[in-house]
Order: structure tokens, then sequence, then C-alpha cells
């Protein structure tokens, strides 16, 4: 008997359940430390490198201590640079190693270090969170969604949010391309989740048959 779209959703948060900062090392909570990492590891994915390279790259840098504005903005641009070197991230490190420091300094600048700030200002519009997220340096469209995919688990405002490259990744397992009625299918799953589950099935080419095969057994 083929897989209901329920049973396809089950396996695929058994197989891929796991948000981005979770892999980066990062306890998602709303207070200033963890969205400023969050942010980071957005600006990082949103370059054309393997998630892996990027995913490594945070941690390298949370590693280095630069896991807040100040000390971000305080490093050297040379210290920057090496620290995505050892996370692998060369192609792209010496761009963004400065645009990680003006980013700090925009952080600082205008929100106080405290990116609640950004939230608040946004007044739960989204469209306006998405506005000014991309004012940061190497965030754009793609670093915009990523942050809100996966800050709605401490942002419920934003829930569910559910971007093109998520609902692409729903439409390669024959789902609803439908935030609503994915999340029905999830049966209480956090949205973050469910949709970093969806991306990874966009970004891997194996995972669709993997996750439907699995959910066949």
């Amino acid at each position: 008997m083929a897989p209901t779209q329920r049973d396809v959703v089950r396996t695929l948060l058994d197989d891929h359940g796991h948000t981005y900062a979770e892999e980066a090392g990062i306890t998602l909570k709303d207070t200033p430390q963890p969205l400023y990492r969050l942010l980071v590891l957005a600006s990082l994915l949103s370059a054309p490198i393997r998630t892996g390279v990027a995913v490594a790259a945070a941690r390298e840098l949370d590693r280095a201590g630069l896991r807040d504005p100040r000390r971000m903005a305080g490093a050297t641009w040379q210290e920057r640079v090496d620290a995505l070197g050892r996370g692998g991230y060369r192609r792209y490190d010496e761009r963004t190693a400065a645009q990680l420091g003006q980013g700090a300094e925009l952080t600082a600048e205008r929100y106080g270090g405290d990116l609640r700030r950004l939230r608040e200002r946004a007044a739960g519009d989204l469209t306006e969170m998405r506005r000014e997220l991309r004012e940061f340096p190497g965030v754009g469209p793609a670093g915009a969604d990523i942050f809100l995919r996966e800050a709605q688990s401490v942002w419920p405002e934003a829930a569910p949010y559910l971007d093109s490259k998520a609902l692409d990744g729903a439409r390669r397992l024959d789902l609803p391309d439908a935030p609503a009625a994915l999340t029905r299918l999830a049966d209480g799953a956090e949205p973050a989740i469910l949709a970093a589950a969806l991306v990874r099935v966009t970004l891997d080419k194996g995972a669709a048959g993997k996750v439907l095969e699995h959910a066949g057994r």
C-alpha cells in the first residue's frame, strides 16, 4: 500500500527533522546572542556554497569567540578570514569577512546589538522583517528567508514560514505546497523543523527518493 501524505511527512521529520541552527550548535532562544549567531549563519548559508561548509564556518566563528556583534566588529578582518578558512569557507572568505564586520556594526548601531528590536520595529509584519534583514550586508532575500525559517520557533508570529525553497521540497515529495496544509500533516511538529527538513530535500537530489522509500516500508 502506498504511504499516505502524513506517513511521508512523519518519515521526512524522522530522517531530516533538525534545524540548521541546531546543526551549527546554536540553541535558539529569543535573546540577543543566539539571534545574532543565527543572523551570521543565515548570511553564510545564503552564499552559493555547500551547506555543510557554511555550518562548519559558523561553528569556527563561535570557537573564535565571535558570537556577538561587539566581538565580531572588534575582530580584525584577518581574524574573521582565518576563522572562515578553518571551516572550509574559502571561496568567499575575504568578502564575507568584510560583510560580517559591517553587519555587526549595523546590528550595534541600529538595534543596540539586540535583534529583538528588529522584531519590535517590524511590529510583527513579515514583509517589514524581511526588508530590514535584507539590509544586512551579505544577507539578501535568501538569507532573510533562512533567518525567518529558523527564527519562527522563537518568533511565533512568523509561523508557519515555509518559503519557496521549502515548498519546492514539498513538491518533490508529492505533498501539498500550501503552508497550512503542510503544518496540518506535520501533526504539531515545529514549523521551523518542518521547514528545515523540506529544504534539505530541495538541496539533496537523492533525499526525496529516500524519504518516499522509507515511508513505504
